[in-house]
Formats: C-alpha cells, structure tokens, sequence
C-alpha cells in the first residue's frame, strides 16, 4: 500500500491555526509582547553599551523582531497542544470572491494608498509632535535605506499583522459581531504605537486591514497593504521636496490638495463597496477558513503511522 505523505505544518502561518484566543488569550498574548518589549529594550541598550553608533543605526533589525517573539512562541505552543483535540481557523486564508489574486492585490494596494493621502488631514490638524519624538521619528527613517526598509516594510507588516489581525482579530470574529472585532483589533493595533501621531491614523488603517481580513481571511492581503503604506512613507520622506514638509498641503496648493483628498476618500469609499461584494462562506463567521476535520484526522493517521 503506498504510503500517504505525510502533512506539516513548517510554514509560518499554519503553525498558529489550532490556537484561536478568546479574551483571555489576547490578554495573555499582549502580556507576552510587553514582557518581549522589556527583553527588546534590554538587549538594545547591551547593544548601547558595545557602540551607541551601532546600535542607533541598526539596533531596531534586534530590538523590534525581539519584541513579538514570546508571543510568537507562547502561540505555536497553544497550537500544537490543541491540534490534534479542537478544530482550528486557519490564519491566512484565499476568500477572493469573484477577484483573481492578482486583481485584489492591485484594489488593495490601491485603496491603501489612497487612504495613506486622505488621511494626510491628519498632519494639518493635529498638534505639532514633541521634538523628541520628531527627532525619533527622523532618525528611524534617515538611517540606511536598507535598515528602514527592512524594520518598517518587512518587519511591521509581518509581525503586527500576525498579531493584530492574524491572531487577535481571528480570535474575536469568532466570538463577538465583526464591526466590534474589527474595531477592538483597530485600537489595539493603534495602542502598540504607543503615541497619538501614529495611533489615530493606525487606528483608521486598522479598520481597512480589519474589514479585508474580514472578508477574505487573507493574511497576505494585509500583510500587503501595510507593506505598501510603510513604503510609501519611507520613500516620500527621503524625496526632497517632501522632506521637509509637515503634510502634502506644503507642496501642493490648496486647491489641489482639496481636490486629491476628495478623490481618495471616493477611491476608498469605492474599495470598501467593492470588497464587501466578497461572500462569507455559508457557516462561516468570517473570511478565515476552519481547518477541515478530515485533514486533521489525516495528519492524526499520518503521525502515528510514521
């Protein structure tokens, strides 16, 4: 008799499907990040103390990935000892609807960068930020472009995505109505931010990646979109007619602006009128798709016959 082939679970995203946090689990998980926060902060100032240059430049490439690692594991520890006794959700999921996979990752990314400009208001009516942090915030994205780029379009996307939708919000589809589960996510995904500047515009993207995970359970997606709006700034803030600007209303004129900001409210509009046209599998609470019980009693077979 041929032997079967034997299912893993190596890839990143399948490794947290059987663990799907309820209250107490997101608490536990946030717990984790800020003890992750402590082991990050302690290791950057070990970095300090070897050479402040060093570590100013490339600290956070060791600091920020530090930071999700105990949640990261305490996660894939609750969803091996659950696999093989609860049904699970999987973490990143393929509901496109009627789109190609290619077609919504062009709407997505569209969409995020017109929110990215509509919500550019934000910087006008704000208060101006503390110049600690304004230093801070410079230092982080006038450092080596290779080191921005991979702390701000490679890290944030993958592990605040992996908790912020992947983790807490899959949870709390589950278990409360979608408008709350996306709006509890949002703040949380606002509240790492750790300041009002970042917060309110992470909170209304929060909102966007949370509808889209939503609908279409899709990781990727997200993941993608957060990518496209890290890019974005990063790169604007290194053009130089941009750099030195508080909002894209010091270099373009007032009507323009006010035109531009109009159009991609409507595009955003549009989008979320577009995405919602994505049907919830019949059964389903959300986009995310529940691990079937077959494959599961086949990895069960598969083990024990190894």
């Amino acid at each position: 008799m041929a032997k079967r082939k034997v299912k893993t679970s190596f890839d990143l995203f399948s490794s947290f499907s059987y663990y799907v946090p309820g209250a107490g689990g997101i608490m536990l998980l946030l717990i984790m990040l800020v003890i992750g926060a402590v082991i990050g902060n302690a290791s950057l100032l070990g970095f300090m103390a070897y050479s402040k240059e060093a570590a100013d430049l490339y600290g956070i490439l060791i600091s920020y990935p530090l930071m999700f690692i105990p949640a990261m594991l305490f996660a894939a520890y609750q969803s091996r000892k659950n696999e093989f006794f609860e049904g699970g959700i999987m973490i990143d999921s393929n509901n496109f609807g009627n789109f190609s996979g290619a077609s919504i990752a062009i709407a997505v990314s569209v969409a995020t960068l017109a929110a990215a400009f509509a919500l550019d208001f934000l910087n006008v009516v704000m208060p101006p930020m503390p110049e600690h942090l304004e230093e801070l915030m410079k230092s982080m994205m006038e450092g080596p472009l290779w080191v921005t780029l991979l702390s701000v379009s490679v890290f944030a996307p993958l592990f605040e995505e992996w908790l912020c939708r992947g983790m807490i919000l899959r949870g709390l589809l589950q278990k409360m109505k979608p408008i709350w589960a996306i709006v509890i996510s949002a703040a949380i995904f606002a509240l790492i931010h750790l300041n009002p500047w970042q917060a309110i515009p992470a909170f209304v993207f929060g909102i966007l990646f949370g509808y889209v995970y939503y609908r279409t359970g899709s990781l990727k997606l997200t993941m993608l979109m957060h990518f496209v709006n890290n890019t974005f700034s990063a790169v604007i803030g290194r053009i130089d007619m941009f750099r030195d600007a508080d909002s894209f209303m010091d270099v373009f004129n007032t009507g323009t602006y006010v035109a531009l900001c109009i159009l991609c409210t409507a595009m955003v509009v549009l989008f979320f009128f577009r995405i919602r046209t994505i049907r919830i599998p019949f059964g389903q609470r959300s986009g995310c798709t529940p691990v079937r019980y077959e494959d599961q009693a086949d990895l069960t077979e598969d083990r024990v016959n190894m």
